[in-house]
C-alpha cells in the first residue's frame, strides 16, 4: 500500500502564507514572544559535533538567520583538536562574538559530546554534523536531555541505526525537541511552488521521474600500515568505508532521493538495482563507481536514479519529473532550485512554459530561517521520521545495486544489520569494523556474497 509522507501541523504554503518575513526568506522575529529561555537570557546557544567543513557551514546558516536574536556558536566538540580550532578560528573571523567558545567549552574525544551538550539548555541546539556512523548515539543523547537538534545528513550508514534514530525522533515528538535534518531542499520555496502545481494536477499523474549525479571523483589509494586502525578510518573513509559515512552514493545522492519521495507524496515498495566498477580500477575503497537504481512506488510508478563516479564522461546533476501532461525540473547543479515545467515533455529552455519566483536564498538559509523562527515560536518542527525514511530509501537502492537483488521496503524496516554495534563503546584503541587486505583492498560488493540488509 501507498505510504503517505507525514504532513506537518502547518503546511509549508500556509506557513509561507501566514508569515510574511519568511516568504521572502528571512527569519522576521521582532516582537514575538520569546519562550526559549529564560526573560534575562533569550540566547540559543548552539553546541558544534563535529568540526568539519559541513558543520562550520552549517554555523555560518545558523548565524546568518536574520532578525533571529541572539544566536551564537558557545561549544564545541571533535575528535581532533587540529580541525576544530581551525573551524573556531575561521568561524570567529567570519562572525566575531557570535563565536563565544572559551577554551573550556572545546571537548575531544569520543565522550566530547556528552560534555558539549550538557553545557545547553532547553531551546538551544546540539549540531550534529560528524560522520554518519555515530549519528544515532549523539542525537538520541540531545534527546535525552531536552536538547534541539540539528542532524546532518547522512542519518546512519545501515538499517539498525536508522531504526535507532527513528526512536530517537519518536521520544523527541512526545517531548517538543526541535530536530532539523541535513536534507535542506524541502526547504526551498521555488521547489514548493511547483510541489503545490503538482498537487493540484497541473502535471497530470506523474509515472516518472529522473534524479542523477553524475561526475568525476577519485579513489582511494593504499593507506598502508594505518589501513585497519580505527582513527585512521575515520579520516579517509567518509565517502570511502560504508561503515563510516555510507559511502559515496549514498552520501551524495540522497537530496535528489528525497526529492523523489516528496514529488510522489510517498516512499517506494521495492528497489532494483546494479551497479559495477571501471575499467582497471585501483580504488582500494569499497563503493561502486556506477549505481543504476528503479524505485517502484505502490501504485506502480517509477524512480529511476543514477550516480557515477567516473571522468571525461558526461555530467548532470538534476531532478526531472514526467507527468502524463508535461515534463518539468526540480532541481539543479549543488542543489540549486532549477525550477521550470514545460509546455511536453521536452525539456528545453526554448520550451519553458512556467517558472517561479527565483529563491532569494539557499535552501540551507532557509532550512535555518524556519528552524530558529519555529524554536522563537515553539512551534512543532520534527523532521526525524522523514529523514531516517529518505536514508532507508537510499540504502534500499544501495542494497539493490550491491546484491544485484530486488530489495523491498519490508526488509529494510525489519533489519537490524549494522556494520558496527560497539559505538557507544567506542575508543581510540578499539577494533576497525572492517579489514583490508595486504594490499590495502578493503572488502567491495559481490553479488551472492555481500550483507547489509
Amino acid at each position: 500500500m501507498s505510504r503517505s509522507i507525514d504532513k506537518p501541523t502547518t503546511t509549508r504554503r500556509q506557513f509561507l502564507k501566514t508569515s510574511g518575513a519568511l516568504a521572502a526568506g528571512t527569519a522576521a522575529l521582532g516582537g514575538i514572544a520569546r519562550t526559549v529561555h529564560a526573560a534575562e537570557d533569550n540566547t540559543i546557544r548552539l553546541a558544534l559535533i563535529g568540526c568539519g567543513g559541513r558543520g562550520s557551514g552549517a554555523v555560518g546558516d545558523a548565524l546568518s538567520v536574520r532578525d533571529a536574536g541572539p544566536v551564537k556558536l558557545y561549544a564545541m566538540a571533535d575528535l581532533e583538536e587540529g580541525r576544530m580550532n581551525a573551524s573556531q578560528k575561521a568561524l570567529k573571523e567570519r562572525f566575531g562574538d557570535k563565536i563565544d567558545v572559551t577554551d573550556d567549552r572545546k571537548f575531544l574525544g569520543f565522550d566530547a559530546y556528552r560534555k558539549a551538550i550538557d553545557l545547553l539548555r532547553p531551546g538551544d541546539v546540539a549540531m550534529c554534523t560528524t560522520r554518519a556512523y555515530i549519528r544515532p548515539v549523539h542525537v538520541e543523547y540531545a534527546v535525552q536531555k531536552g536538547i534541539n537538534v540539528f542532524m546532518e545528513k547522512p542519518f546512519a550508514p545501515d538499517p539498525g541505526g536508522l531504526k535507532r534514530l527513528l526512536r530517537a525522533g519518536e521520544e523527541a515528538e512526545k517531548k517538543n525537541v526541535k530536530i532539523l535534518a541535513g536534507v535542506q531542499c524541502r526547504h526551498s520555496p521555488a521547489r514548493q511552488a511547483l510541489i503545490d502545481k503538482i498537487r493540484d494536477g497541473e502535471m497530470g499523474d506523474i509515472p516518472l521521474i529522473r534524479a542523477n549525479r553524475l561526475g568525476g571523483g577519485g579513489w582511494l589509494g593504499p593507506q598502508g600500515d594505518k589501513s585497519n586502525n580505527l582513527m585512521r578510518q575515520l579520516q579517509f573513509g567518509r565517502i570511502h568505508l560504508f561503515w563510516v559515512g555510507s559511502g559515496h552514493y549514498v552520501d551524495y545522492l540522497i537530496h535528489q532521493i528525497d526529492e523523489c519521495c516528496w514529488i510522489k507524496d510517498a516512499w517506494p515498495v521495492s528497489a532494483l538495482g546494479m551497479g559495477g566498477r571501471v575499467p582497471n580500477s585501483t580504488d582500494c575503497g569499497q563503493n561502486l563507481d556506477v549505481y543504476s537504481i528503479e524505485y517502484t512506488f505502490a501504485d506502480g510508478t517509477k524512480a529511476f536514479c543514477g550516480f557515477r563516479r567516473m571522468n571525461n564522461a558526461r555530467s548532470d546533476f538534476a531532478t526531472y519529473i514526467h507527468g502524463t501532461k508535461c515534463a518539468a525540473q526540480f532541481s539543479g547543479n549543488i542543489h540549486a532550485a532549477t525550477v521550470r515545467m514545460y509546455k511536453d515533455q521536452r525539456i528545453e529552455d526554448g520550451n519553458i512554459a512556467w517558472k517561479p519566483v527565483d529563491d532569494a536564498f539557499s535552501p540551507w538559509q532557509y532550512e535555518w530561517n524556519h528552524f530558529i523562527a519555529n524554536i522563537r515560536e515553539d512551534r512543532p518542527h520534527n523532521e526525524a521520521k522523514r529523514a531516517v525514511y529518505s536514508d532507508l530509501t537510499t540504502l534500499m537502492g544501495r542494497a539493490a545495486c550491491h546484491t544485484n537483488q530486488e530489495v523491498t521496503w519490508e526488509q529494510m524496516m525489519k533489519s537490524d544489520f549494522q556494520y558496527c554495534d560497539y559505538l557507544d563503546k567506542l575508543t581510540p584503541e578499539s577494533p576497525a569494523p572492517v579489514k583490508a587486505d595486504e594490499k590495502g583492498q578493503f572488502p567491495v560488493p559481490i553479488a551472492g556474497q555481500w550483507t547489509e540488509v
